[in-house]
This record gives structure tokens, sequence and C-alpha cells, in this order.
């Protein structure tokens, strides 16, 4: 007997390598919160259907994996709309960081606020994800950069998963800005960022680990020391790459099998070739290039034709991607960079997937996957990178149990 049954419903299984992997007039069957069956209604085994404890009629809706945002600093205290300000009157995000502002700034506030309030702040953020047909997301920490705050992050980033119906992997941060008790020491601050992974690792706070390779940022040689620690501790490493110059940071991480390397503007044809033999996956944030006025696009249809995934996420932040619509990212890639919407929809499932490590068990529509559904009123997949401002959500499934999209 299956636990649920979907009826009625076309589905984007987005499996296989090309297009969305469609099956129109289809059904789908969850047993014990995974996948049991799907495939063309007409083909379902006789008599199932009718033992099914739960039916839904999908009413011809279209049926997706639940879309992942993969990189997101959705739990920070505070908002930079003064800095946005500044930016529209001749500052630079270099000039402003440089002079205390842009990640510092919301140090400052993370670090005043309590993890409850953190928690209340985020919550109506990731709502607003779920509400378009989110089921997974990464969040950072990196506002803390000290131990004590790093891990009040990193529960409240825990505590989001308890609260609401949403998968939550977690991602240190602490070498993402050099706080200013170490104010000329970075590489002092890079020994207390080691000595953070290991702790935070035992609490079970840490899924990967992360850092900001860049001038305003960290070198490439105290990234490599930052790798080398959290590989020691097991865990899978991802990086902030190219964002604003070639700092060879997509090689790096490549070279320690990293999982993705994100932003990715400044990528050189090195960098390209080191992502696409070791299969690390390009997270795209546009986003990011959009609230930044950046005219330096990402080489997309050089990693295409190497065969690099693109994944593609919201990269919610304060400072230079205050921005929570999964489906606003995709129309941006489509119509900034010139993705198609099938690379689109494959870039917040299957590709997002991969750069959480988590394509064995969500990402597709597979016999014994995870039953992680959105249901859209929408005549064709492409519709959802097209339409700007429209949320055609009409159901999100975790495990299998439908709800509402709005939580």
């Amino acid at each position: 007997m299956w636990d649920v049954l979907f009826t009625n419903v076309h589905l984007a299984t987005m499996a296989g390598d090309e297009g969305y992997g469609e099956i129109r007039d289809a059904a789908i069957a969850v047993k014990d919160g995974r996948i049991a069956w799907l495939g063309p209604q007409a083909d379902m085994p006789p008599g199932l259907g009718a033992k099914a404890v739960t039916v839904h009629d999908g009413g011809g809706s279209w049926l997706t994996p639940g879309l992942i945002d993969c990189h997101t600093h959705i739990v920070h205290a505070g908002n930079r709309s003064d800095e946005f300000e500044a930016r529209l009157n001749g500052a630079t995000y270099e000039d402003i960081a440089r002079a205390g502002g842009g990640i510092m700034s919301t140090v400052r506030a993370t670090r005043a606020a309590s993890e409850d309030e953190l928690l209340r702040q985020s919550l109506p953020r990731v709502r607003s994800l779920l509400a378009e047909g989110v089921t997974t997301i990464e969040i950072k920490s990196g506002y803390g950069l000290t131990l004590e705050s790093e891990a009040k992050m990193l529960h409240a980033a825990r505590r989001i998963g308890r609260e609401l119906p949403v998968r939550v992997a977690t991602t240190f941060l602490g070498a993402h800005a050099l706080p200013p008790e170490f104010a000329g020491r970075t590489d002092d601050y890079v020994d207390e960022v080691i000595r953070m992974i290991g702790p935070l690792a035992a609490e079970g706070l840490v899924d990967a680990v992360d850092a900001f390779c860049e001038r305003i940022g960290f070198s490439h040689e105290q990234t490599e020391r930052v790798f080398q620690a959290a590989r020691a501790q097991g865990l899978p490493v991802k990086l902030h790459a190219e964002q604003l110059s070639d700092q060879r940071g997509a090689e790096l991480t490549a070279r320690y099998n990293g999982l993705s390397a994100d932003h990715l503007e400044h990528l050189s044809a090195a960098g390209v070739a080191a992502m696409a033999a070791a299969g690390t996956v390009a997270v795209l944030l546009p986003g990011a290039y959009y609230f930044l006025r950046d005219t330096t696009p990402p080489p997309v249809a050089a990693m295409r034709e190497a065969g690099v995934l693109m994944a593609i996420a919201t990269d919610c932040n304060p400072g230079t991607s205050p921005m929570t619509s999964l489906l606003l990212a995709m129309n941006m890639a489509c119509t900034l960079w010139r993705l198609t919407p099938q690379e689109a929809l494959a870039g917040v499932t299957r590709h997002a997937a991969r750069a959480l490590g988590l394509q064995q068990d969500i990402g597709t529509l597979a016999v014994g996957k995870r039953a992680d559904f959105a249901l859209w009123r929408i005549a064709r997949p492409a519709d959802l990178s097209y339409a700007i401002g429209l949320n055609p959500c009409r159901g999100v499934a975790n495990a299998g149990i439908l709800r509402s999209p709005a939580v």
C-alpha cells in the first residue's frame, strides 16, 4: 500500500542529462517519505491506486522536484539599505568595505542579536522561498567571526529546519571577512578560523566549509589552509571564487574536489577546465550581479562547452543580494546570461543538489529519492523562468506530505 498518490499531473523529472525528463498524464506514488513509483498514469499497476492511503488529484498541474536554493546567507541581523543608497551615489562595493561597512556592518548587528532574534528575523525570508516551491536551502554562517557568534548563527539555521518544512544544509563561512579585533593580522585570524572548525563540526553544526577568496577577503594561500583543515575534519569545501577578480579560487576548489565554486564572474579558462575535470559545480548568483550593477558576466558559454554543471541560487544576503525569490533568480540567469529555461530549472534542482552533495537523495524525481515536490499552475516548465513577479506554485510536498505554499 502506498502512503500518498498524486494523479493527473505532468512530471518534469529532471532526470537524465538533457531536457526536462517530461512524463505527461502521469502519476507519482510515495511510501515512507520516498518515491515508490512514477510513470504514465495509464501504466500504473492495476488496483494499487485504490489502495493508497491518500490520493491527491493534481488537476493537470506540472510537478517538479522541490526547488533547492544552494547558496544563501539568509541568517543575519539588520539590513544595509544605507549602503545600497551609497552605491547609487557613486561608492563602490570595495570602497564601502574598506571604510568599515559591507560585511562588517552586518557582523556588528549579528553579534549583537540573540539566537532567538536571529531566528525571528530570518524566518520571514525563508518563508518567501518556501512559497515558491523551495524544499531545501543552504545557509552559511560568516557574520559572527567568533566561535560563539558563528555557533549562534549555525544553531539558528538548524532551528529553521525544525520550525519550517524545509531541509537545511549548513556551511561554515568563518573566512568571510577580517574582524576588527584582528586588523593587520589576517594570518592570525585564519588560525582562529581553523580552530573553530573542529568544535563546530563536533557539535553537528557544519555540513561544509566555505571561504571568500578575494582581494578584500582571503588569499589563495590562506584559503588553502582553511581547506586543509576542513578536509582533516572530513568536511567538503566550496568557495566564493572569482567574483571581483581572478584569484585562482576555482582551480583551488577543484584541486580539493570541492562541491562548488560560486559567483565566477572573473573565471579564467584554466578555472573552467579545472572545474570540469573535478566535477565541481558552478553556482551562478545573478542577484548579486544585478544588485551591484556588474558588467562582467560569468563565462557561461565556456562552462557549457566544457561540461561544467551550472546551478543557480539567490545568494540571499543583506549587502549584495537581498533577494528571496529563486524564480526571479532563474529569470535573471536566462535574461542576463542566456541560460535556457531547461538549464535554469536544472540549476535549481539537479545541479543545485549536486552543489550540496545531496544528489543521491534529492534534485530529480526517481524511485527511491526523497518525495520533495512542487506543483505548478503552468502550461510548460519554461514558464518557471519566463514570468517576472508571478508565483504559480499551488502546492509543495515535503517527504510526500502536501502543504500550501504559504507557511
